[in-house]
């Protein structure tokens, strides 16, 4: 069952044609992967399922409901939660405070407590630093807290942009890991990611997204192994 589905889609940036006529789906318990090189549409693909920027026309449904006019403080609220390209935390709020952020909806305090357990579990460094300012940490640090605050919303639908961007590799292989655990316990994750090797290693699907079209799409191993995906973004 399909838990998110595009069709059609076409987007703009004033005059800017970003996504033209795109349709993909993530079915629920999947990691899906959009790969492409930069400029060819795929944080924008994102930013318009999450509501930051709204469709021209086309079509993104999400469990069975047309969201492609809610803004992104309602969606947020449906259970799609977006971990943004670059991370975008708070850096003068502590750790803590960052965390709280992704449970901002939630009235609670007893569940904004057990929620920051989990993410605990994931990322046993948030629990070390609590009291430090997001804007301090490394830039690991910071990608974990990013991936952390979004977990606290509890989302059913993870869009996670390019995590692994300008990190060592010991940290990009932790992020990837946790992102197979969290799949293995449940959620479905759309991810963008200039890597294309690491991100197909995980993916159960994928779609090569260039100048916003859709030209290929395939399972993760089917797209390792296919010459132009090599040639294009695995070489």
């Amino acid at each position: 069952m399909s838990i998110l589905q595009l069709k059609d889609v076409n987007t703009f940036y004033g005059g800017i044609h970003a996504l033209k006529g795109i349709s993909i789906s993530v079915e629920k318990g999947e990691i899906v992967t959009l790969i492409g090189s930069n400029g060819a549409g795929k944080s924008t693909t994102l930013k318009t399922i999450s509501g930051q920027v709204m469709p021209k026309t086309g079509s993104v449904i999400y469990e069975g409901k047309d969201i492609s006019k809610q803004p992104a403080h309602l969606t947020a609220q449906t259970g799609i939660a977006h971990v943004p390209e670059g991370r975008r935390i708070f850096p003068r709020l502590t750790v803590k405070e960052n965390l709280e952020m992704g449970a901002f909806i939630v009235k609670d305090k007893k569940i904004v407590k057990e929620r920051m357990e989990k993410v605990f579990q994931y990322f046993p460094r948030l629990q070390e630093r609590l009291s430090q300012k997001g804007g301090t940490m490394s830039g690991g640090e910071q990608q974990m807290l990013a991936i952390g605050r979004a977990l606290m919303s509890k989302p059913r639908l993870l869009l996670l942009d390019e995590p692994s961007m300008g990190l060592a590799p010991v940290i990009v292989e932790q992020i990837f890991d946790i992102i197979s655990d969290l799949n293995k316990e449940g959620m479905t994750i759309l991810l963008v990611e200039q890597n294309a090797y690491q991100a197909l290693q995980v993916a159960h699907r994928g779609y090569v997204i260039q100048t916003g079209e859709i030209v290929m799409a395939g399972q993760g191993q089917e797209l390792i192994t296919n010459e132009q995906v090599r040639e294009a973004y695995l070489a």
